[in-house]
Parts: structure tokens; C-alpha cells; sequence
């Protein structure tokens, strides 16, 4: 099934969902769908006028195909800030949980531009992630990366950066304007940065997730390119500590990313 097609059947009132599937991560689900699924039920907990200024995530437990409980709850509703708690249940047990922080525009005499994007080579001049099965994970089908900066996954590399440009791989992934909800897909489906460090094939997952937006979005669709960057800030006792940005095609600053991740190798 494709992306905006989930998008609608999460929107649904409805607090049960389904698990698809083709959208594999070794044993779990993507953990960029799960995210986006919870996110787009918290965001009907706020009006229109009300941005999401910070994200975070934590990954209690692999989520598996089938169906799960999708919770979003106001914790407090202030004049500009609105908190909101959600929780992903599945079997019984909390499978990720996550808090967002949505706020109003207010005057304010401070304005910090955020970075462009670095130079990077055109995406068709850059390698794509190869089809691996069994060593690159099922989801990677519904996107098309190219690796601008870095090394491919279990390569033995030495350099802590990995980055170039994402998007879906096909049109019908994504008819609509880009929202914050194909963000998260988009932005989380790049490896973590530490496996190119690896020499052999490791499981790794993400742990805890913080992203924050710069908004509003640009006017292009997730079919379009996304410049992503991240870099390993410290790793050791099987944990790493990742952050990352990505960029529009035209070089925008769109989101920051924080990721502590779990790898097994």
C-alpha cells in the first residue's frame, strides 16, 4: 500500500489501525511509518494555527505487522503551547510512546536563519543504496536514495557522515503537498550513520528519536528531492548518538534530528 493511501486510513477516528505489509525492519516495522502513524493521530489533537515545534520519540518495543491501538491525549492547552501524549499499543503492551509540543506564533524580536545545505553532487551522479534482500531492509522499496557523502552500510568505513538525497520512489507515493508526516518517513529511512562502520551486516534500531521543524514547509511533494546529512557525535558499549538535518532541493532548512540508536556489532 502506498504512503498518502496509510495517510488516509490514519486520519480515521478510529483508535485501531493496521500494520502493513512490505514495510519490513528486520524483525519490527519501519520505525518512520510507526512514528508518523502515532504523529498524524497527536496532530488531530490541535487547531490548524498551532505549529509542531519539537517531537519525541521513544521506541519501547518492535512493532509487528497486524493491528494496534493508536492513543493521543492534550496534557495541557496553554494560550500559545499545546502538549500532547501518544502511545502505540499493540497486544496489551506499549510499543512507542511519544510526547510533541505544538506552538502559536508570537512577535518576537529574534530571527536565526538556519544553515543552507552544503554542496552536495547531483543525485544522479551519486551511488544508490543497493537491493540487498536480506541485508537491506523490505521498506527501503518505497524510496530512492543517493549517497552523496559517506560509505554503503557494513563497508568498514571510518568516517562518522552519511547523507546525500531522498524521496519516494514513486509519484503514487505521495500525490499530495509534503507534510510533517512524510517528513518523518522520509527522514528516518536513511541507515543510521553507524553502520557504514560496521564490516559485517549488525542489527541497529533507534531508541529514543527527537526531531524538531522549521516550518512553514517548503511547496514541493515527497516525490520531489530531500538533501539529509547526519553525523555519528559518539559511539561505544553498543550505543550511538546520531544528529542530522535535512534540506529542500533548493537547499531550505526543514528539520534537526536526534537519534540515540542501538546496534548490535
Amino acid at each position: 500500500m502506498q504512503f498518502d493511501q496509510l495517510r488516509e486510513n490514519w486520519q480515521s477516528p478510529s483508535p485501531v489501525q493496521g500494520i502493513p505489509e512490505g514495510w519490513a525492519q528486520g524483525r519490527a516495522t519501519f520505525g518512520g511509518l510507526v512514528a508518523a502513524m502515532l504523529y498524524e493521530k497527536m496532530s488531530g489533537c490541535v487547531d490548524a494555527e498551532a505549529s509542531l515545534r519539537s517531537l519525541t520519540f521513544s521506541f519501547v518495543a518492535p512493532v509487528a505487522s497486524g493491528d494496534i491501538e493508536v492513543n493521543a491525549n492534550p496534557l495541557r492547552s496553554g494560550r500559545s503551547v499545546t502538549q500532547v501524549e501518544g502511545r502505540m499499543v499493540q497486544d496489551g503492551n506499549v510499543v512507542l510512546a511519544a510526547l510533541a509540543s505544538f506552538g502559536r506564533r508570537r512577535e518576537s524580536s529574534i530571527h536565526v536563519t538556519g544553515d543552507r545545505a552544503p554542496a552536495m553532487r547531483a543525485p544522479d551522479e551519486c551511488p544508490t543504496l543497493p537491493d540487498a534482500p536480506g541485508i537491506i531492509p523490505e521498506f527501503t522499496q518505497h524510496f530512492d536514495f543517493r549517497i552523496s557523502a559517506g560509505d554503503l552500510p557494513f563497508s568498514g568505513s571510518s568516517n562518522n557522515r552519511l547523507g546525500g538525497w531522498v524521496r519516494f520512489r514513486t509519484d503514487e507515493e505521495t500525490r499530495s503537498a509534503v507534510s510533517i508526516t512524510h517528513l518523518l518517513a522520509l527522514i528516518d529511512a536513511w541507515p543510521p550513520a553507524l553502520l557504514p562502520m560496521l564490516k559485517q551486516p549488525a542489527p541497529a534500531s533507534s531508541l529514543t528519536w527527537t526531531i524538531e521543524f522549521v516550518e512553514p514547509l517548503p511547496a514541493q511533494t515527497g516525490g520531489e528531492w530531500w538533501q539529509y546529512l547526519a553525523d555519528v557525535e559518539q559511539a561505544a558499549d553498543g550505543y550511538g548518538v546520531i544528529q542530522a538535518k535535512l534540506w529542500s532541493a533548493e537547499g531550505k532548512l526543514v528539520a534537526f534530528s536526534r537519534q540515540t540508536v542501538t546496534v548490535f556489532g
